[in-house]
């Protein structure tokens, strides 16, 4: 299964201070033990909301909004996509990362859908295409 690990934002992060040496260090470290067990599949910490935008859709209407966004704490700071064999080994992995900010914060474990969650919903055709996608994809990250 894959899983998105999520990383909330804090007021820290939303103002833009950088991690710290230490904690770069640690995360590295982190990370390739992640991707020498075959589990990281990528991950990147994300700017703050303040040079981030946002597509309002109403109907067929497109509204823009400009950043920063309110409640610090529903925003999300950086992520990794993990592969993992069940939601318990992403648990366990979670419990052993360095904690991302400098205060009490949460980690957020999700399940990615996989083709076979959408079940008769998802047509031949639709499959084929997604196949295809993920594909080319795999090929041009291979490539770059």
């Amino acid at each position: 299964m894959r899983v998105m690990v999520i990383i909330k934002a804090n007021e820290e992060s939303e103002a833009g201070v950088m991690p710290s040496q230490e904690l770069l260090t640690q995360m590295g470290n982190f990370n390739e033990e992640l991707v020498k067990a075959g589990v990281m599949q990528a991950g990147e910490g994300l700017q703050p909301s303040s040079k981030g935008k946002r597509v309002r859709f109403s109907g067929s209407q497109r509204t823009v909004i400009d950043g920063p966004f309110a409640e610090t704490k529903e925003l999300i700071a950086g992520f990794w996509l993990w592969k993992v064999k069940s939601i318990d080994e992403a648990i366990a992995w979670v419990k052993r990362c360095p904690n991302p900010m400098n205060e009490e914060t949460e980690v957020e474990i999700r399940p990615v859908f996989e083709m076979a969650d959408f079940g008769d919903e998802l047509t031949p055709e639709a499959r084929e295409q997604e196949e295809r996608l993920r594909a080319q994809i795999t090929s041009k990250q291979a490539s770059a």
